[in-house]
């Protein structure tokens, strides 16, 4: 039996990179797709949210020039290049996806809504949904916090490369530990960042608990889901 019954997986345009520097890695694309149809196996809903870093992050472009409402828009189409190709790995594999964009842009994907996200969840499909809010300012993190409130998700499962939530960065202090669990209030106090802080207050004003694990690492998404501790809740 599976942990949970509908998720929102938040998975980083950064891993898609694999080994590269840049774009999108066929092997970890597909090592992916196989995580993710693991768990459509269990009988899991799966909405999924992707970030768009591999390609471009409009905060980043506004430091370098660009007017930050068109580099945030830049960064909303990244993430719909990394949601077509994620669909079109799941379809490689015998699993039926759909794609769902914040900003209409029909052949490409159908306009978000939420009934529309669940009644293709239920259908069996997954669904990934696209172009973060379709409002500039607000990131990738705050997307997925928007839509796994709005679809009624159990718990948002944020894939990252880092195993938990840790003291401090355990990629620049050795000396930092794991929390299995923390509570929103013990991340505000502590002033750690498990997602930007609009993000992380949605989730918890509308209680909605995240799990930090390694999605870079095959076959973690399903341990989650069995229940294995290997990454760290964040709940009221």
């Amino acid at each position: 039996m599976a942990k949970f019954k509908r998720i929102l997986l938040k998975l980083s345009g950064e891993s898609l990179m694999g080994e590269q520097r840049y774009g999108i890695d066929e092997k970890r694309l597909g090592e992916y797709a196989q995580q993710i149809k693991e768990v459509h196996d269990m009988g899991v809903q799966i909405g999924i949210v992707i970030g768009g870093g591999n390609i471009f992050r409009g905060l980043t472009g506004a430091g370098k020039g660009f007017d930050r409402v068109k580099g945030d828009q830049m960064g909303m189409c990244a993430t719909v290049i990394n949601s077509l190709g994620l669909s079109s790995a799941l379809g490689a594999i015998g699993v039926k996806s759909r794609v769902l964009t914040a900003i209409r842009m029909e052949p490409i994907g159908e306009f978000y809504s939420k009934w529309k996200a669940i009644e293709c969840m239920e259908a069996g499909e997954v669904v990934i949904m696209s172009g973060g809010t379709g409002n500039p300012y607000f990131t990738t993190d705050t997307g997925s916090s928007l839509r796994g409130i709005e679809i009624e998700a159990d718990v948002m499962l944020k894939g990252t490369r880092v195993d938990g939530v840790y003291t401090a960065d355990p990629e620049k202090d050795p000396t930092a530990t794991k929390f299995n669990e923390i509570t929103y209030d013990e991340i505000y106090n502590r002033g750690l960042k498990v997602m930007d802080l609009t993000a992380t207050t949605m989730c918890k004003e509308n209680n909605l608990p995240i799990y930090v694990f390694n999605m870079d690492v095959y076959g973690n998404l399903k341990k989650v889901m069995e229940g294995e501790n290997i990454g760290t809740l964040v709940h009221n």
